[in-house]
């Protein structure tokens, strides 16, 4: 778990495709989780970067992620779509926002997120 530099994460309502890789990028790992088992996934994880789609859910994830230390980055989704490389799917989608170029988008606070609620 220590050779992981980066995760890719693609959210979905209940379950969340993770795709682990090294600095210099091989896989090593693609796991499975719902919500609950991917907050005790990374609370558990040593710090890293974590690399996400850009949605409306990515701000509220990527605050809690980045709470337990790790680095968060919003890929915008036209950048992680170019990176998939077959069908799409959650899988490839996780392994794509992994891919991605440095282009990131600033994570929202939770009082810039409340304007766009009302």
């Amino acid at each position: 778990m220590d050779d992981v530099t980066l995760i890719g994460v693609d959210l979905a309502k209940r379950v969340f495709h993770l795709h682990g890789a090294a600095r210099d990028g091989p896989v090593i790992f693609r796991k499975k989780l719902s919500r609950a088992q991917f907050s005790r996934y990374m609370e558990r994880h040593p710090r890293c970067i974590v690399a996400m789609e850009a949605c409306g859910s990515a701000h509220h994830w990527g605050q809690l992620i980045a709470g337990l230390g790790h680095e968060v980055r919003l890929v915008p989704p036209v950048y992680a779509k170019q990176y998939v490389k077959r069908h799409k799917n959650d899988t490839a989608d996780a392994e794509s926002s992994n891919r991605s170029p440095g282009k990131i988008v600033i994570d929202k606070s939770g009082d810039a997120q409340q304007v766009f609620k009302k």
